[in-house]
């Protein structure tokens, strides 16, 4: 009997790739706006803040910046060591893959696009005559959505809930990582291991093929 089709779904920032894109954002305005919203950052991702509280308040920040600051802060991202594999093999096996984000779509599509993934959500920061307003538009991706978000794709597709992954690394992601047939804390927080079923602490997401691998 062949293996069951499989739906991997992973967080973005710090899991698919090795940066948070909010923080990189804030960066291009000043050096005492970047000390701010990391501040923020680091509080939601260890589950010490409301996600949308402090996501409006990150962006609220970024009144002012040009989408030419965000095409530049996007280049600067880098993609986590085996991402690329991790997609091609989980393809090439038949599986598919996904990726949620409380980030935005300004900057996670280019990516989603170079790796070729399946699906992909997202938030969708304003913008008027070129640069950002300081708000978002329509729903807020946060803990619940991505966890409804997960389900939605498997039950698209037809893929039972436990043979869906989710990989995360923060307070954001523990909802996903709780619904999912297996839950993988991938180099994360102390709220984001005790939701997940394994926890990998090596930054490289070929370690996710290994669990995959194994069965689930």
């Amino acid at each position: 009997m062949s293996a069951p089709r499989r739906l991997v779904v992973l967080d973005v920032d710090s899991t698919l790739t090795r940066d948070e894109g909010i923080d990189l954002l804030a960066g291009l305005v000043s050096p005492d706006i970047a000390a701010e919203v990391e501040a923020i950052t680091g509080a939601a991702m260890r589950g010490e803040l409301d996600f949308e509280e402090s996501l409006r308040r990150r962006v609220s920040a970024l009144r002012g910046v040009s989408l030419d600051a965000v095409a530049a802060a996007t280049r600067q991202v880098t993609l986590t060591d085996g991402a690329h594999e991790l997609v091609a093999t989980l393809h090439a096996q038949g599986h598919l893959v996904g990726a949620v984000s409380g980030g935005f779509h300004q900057m996670i599509d280019p990516l989603a696009e170079e790796l070729g993934l399946d699906f992909h959500r997202a938030n969708t920061l304003e913008v008027d005559d070129g640069v950002l307003t300081g708000s978002l538009v329509g729903d807020i991706v946060d803990a619940h959505a991505k966890a409804s978000t997960l389900v939605h794709w498997a039950t698209s597709h037809s893929i039972d809930m436990a043979n869906t992954v989710a990989v995360g690394d923060g307070g954001n992601d523990v909802e996903m990582l709780r619904q999912a047939g297996v839950g993988i804390a991938f180099m994360a927080k102390p709220v984001a291991k005790a939701a997940a079923n394994v926890s990998i602490d090596v930054p490289d997401l070929r370690e996710v093929l290994v669990v995959v691998e194994r069965g689930l």
